[in-house]
């Protein structure tokens, strides 16, 4: 059903086009007869020889056979970076020193081809500090160089023989050149930390259809179901850096919590935030290509997690990277997480006794959210929505199940929802950004704990999720189940937490829920709030108005959310990111352009000051108008 031709061409142009950028490219490499198999770094071991304040470390570029699957499933040849006389190694070794100690390298090109490797990011960091930030290696040759390690911070090096110009131009045996420096502050103790490398590898063969045949992404050079599991304990600090050396925008999302962002940086800058900072809380990370981050996490309640990227393209599952093998219809009888979901994913077991404070006792309020098929309905491309019921009351009434009824919520107040699945194949809703219990999570066959998994729900059949919201926020409810198909379909909506429902106003309260058109046809637009051409929005002169703007596009990670006045950006307040509301001295104003990435949720308060004709705009990152509601000031 899933797998027809033209939702396969739809996922495979998604992917390629908008995410990719993919450019047909014929390639240069010859597969040996022996290749030299490839290890998995999991980056936990910082590589060279440090003596005297002086690490010497010996790189080898070298081609060899990376399995980013099973080891025993087939693999791919491509270039990796390796130690003298070691394995070479995706991702490449792992730099890890202390601020302002000598690095003394060795860069050889052994890659077995005539291209010269431009090799980037061995340099010091700091103002002024690098004069050259490029070595460049000829066949068989061996270059030297020295420099120290400056400003403390996440960074990276790189390299490419000279038709790869740039980081994000890599394709095919070039992708994974790449590895990790982290410079550590002079005199402070080595802290317990995961270096995680995202990477793209995309076949440089196009078929028929001048699309990319096979795909990984990966981090620390493996794809989902084969990523590393992460363990802890309630309790434990988390902290990672995560870099993303690839060419695509992975906008990064924790499910069940909170996590601190501590740096922003790329290649050659990282911005560490003071300690003393406001906090910068979110469940997505928006990380493009070239830009690193790094966060500090505490789980307080047990289970099972999943820290990926939300670009659901992304996540699709893998196709065999044997030649000729052909996609795989989705698994609906087997699990979902392990059989249906690929690329950038990673799963963290959390043991221990939960600290979070108890729930409060009373009566759950009760809700039921049914899963429909909605008119318009095709197996090739399917029309679902959601309504919304509690006690005699239903939303939508009638019509069109687009947008997803939107769910409010009230701050501290037990609830059940009942999910109903009315559709013709199993479903699960995700509560995206909502702290609770990791079985009622929604990621089904993983979510849970060991002896109580959270099960895909089953035609005619249901799962009741129970939670308390903590705080209140703007949030999320989709499915996790086949998510492109099923969220494309029109399986999502926003999910409001208010104070007190009884005084919600959705007349000044504005949802802005951005999702993927179900018709193909449609790819050059996005939905807003269920339509293509929203109608006029009537605001009040000197009235405040709170724009609840949700992204849940399935492959547009880079648009750009606006309220203008003809070409002119107007102006806005930021009141929250993610459903935490920001601190006094991030909640400013500023223009009114907002870049999103696929499952972010941003609060802005907008008072519009004089009457006249105004319009809320959508663009692609690059300023492609994708869709415009008008706005009639009175």
């Amino acid at each position: 059903m899933s797998n027809s031709p033209l939702i396969l061409r739809s996922r495979l142009s998604t992917l390629a086009i908008v995410s990719l950028g993919l450019v047909a490219r014929p390639s240069s490499f010859t597969r040996p007869w022996a290749p030299e198999q490839v290890s998995i770094n999991d980056n936990r071991k910082a590589a060279g020889t440090l003596k005297d304040g002086v690490l010497t470390i010996r790189l080898e570029a070298r081609a060899g056979e990376w399995h980013p699957d099973r080891d025993t499933d087939p693999g791919v040849i491509v270039y990796a970076f390796g130690e003298q006389g070691k394995p070479p190694q995706v991702p490449g070794p792992l730099i890890r020193v202390k601020e302002g100690t000598e690095i003394h390298a060795f860069i050889r090109n052994a890659l077995g081809v005539d291209s010269t490797l431009t090799v980037h990011g061995l340099y010091e960091r700091g103002a002024g500090r690098a004069t050259s930030d490029t070595i460049q290696v000829k066949p068989n040759e061996t270059r030297e160089v020295r420099f120290t390690a400056g400003v403390p911070g996440t960074y990276y090096y790189w390299a490419a023989p000279n038709e790869d110009s740039s980081l994000v131009r890599r394709r095919g045996p070039s992708t994974q050149l790449s590895g990790a420096i982290v410079v550590e502050p002079r005199g402070a103790p080595s802290r317990s930390e995961r270096v995680i490398v995202m990477s793209l590898w995309a076949d440089s063969a196009l078929p028929q259809a001048g699309l990319p045949r096979r795909v990984r992404i990966v981090m620390n050079g493996k794809a989902w179901p084969h990523t590393e599991r992460l363990s802890y304990v309630v309790g434990d600090t988390v902290r990672m850096r995560v870099i993303n050396a690839g060419a695509a925008v992975h906008p990064m999302h924790l499910h069940g919590f909170y996590f601190k962002v501590d740096s922003r940086g790329n290649e050659r800058v990282d911005t560490v935030f003071s300690a003393t900072a406001s906090p910068r809380l979110v469940v997505t990370e928006r990380l493009t290509p070239g830009r690193s981050f790094s966060l500090t996490w505490v789980p307080t309640r047990p289970g099972n997690w999943v820290f990926h990227c939300h670009d659901n393209v992304h996540i699709t599952p893998n196709r065999p990277l044997s030649d000729g093998a052909s996609v795989a219809p989705p698994n609906h009888n087997g699990n979902h997480a392990l059989e249906m979901m690929g690329g950038p994913v990673m799963g963290v077991h959390v043991t221990g006794r939960s600290i979070d404070p108890a729930e409060p006792s009373g009566a759950r309020r009760k809700l039921r959210l049914v899963a429909r098929v909605d008119s318009g309905h095709s197996e090739t491309e399917p029309a679902y929505g959601y309504t919304l019921h509690e006690g005699s009351v239903s939303t939508p009434t009638a019509g069109s199940y687009l947008p997803g009824p939107t769910i409010v919520l009230k701050r501290g107040q037990p609830v059940s929802i009942t999910v109903v699945n009315e559709i013709s194949e199993p479903t699960a809703v995700h509560w995206h950004g909502i702290e609770l219990e990791s079985y009622f999570d929604g990621v089904a066959g993983f979510s849970g704990a060991p002896g109580k998994i959270s099960p895909p729900i089953a035609p005619r059949d249901s799962f009741e999720a129970r939670f308390t919201p903590p705080r209140s926020g703007t949030f999320i409810y989709h499915t996790h189940v086949d998510e492109v198909r099923q969220q494309r379909a029109g399986l999502a909506g926003a999910l409001v937490v208010v104070d007190d429902p009884a005084t919600h106003d959705a007349a000044t309260d504005l949802v802005m829920l951005v999702t993927t058109p179900r018709r193909v046809a449609q790819n050059n637009v996005v939905f807003l709030n269920g339509t293509a051409t929203p109608g006029p929005l009537e605001m009040r002169v000197g009235t405040r108005y709170r724009l609840r703007w949700i992204n849940v596009h399935t492959f547009r990670p880079s648009m750009i959310m606006k309220i203008m006045r003809d070409s002119t950006v107007l102006t806005w307040r930021a009141l929250a990111k993610d459903g935490m509301p920001l601190p006094s001295d991030l909640a400013v104003v500023r223009p009114s352009a907002q870049q999103m990435g696929n499952g972010e949720t941003y609060d802005f308060e907008f008072t519009p000051t004089d009457a006249g004709n105004l319009h809320i705009d959508v663009t692609a990152g690059n300023g492609v108008l994708l869709v415009r509601r008008p706005v009639i000031v009175r």
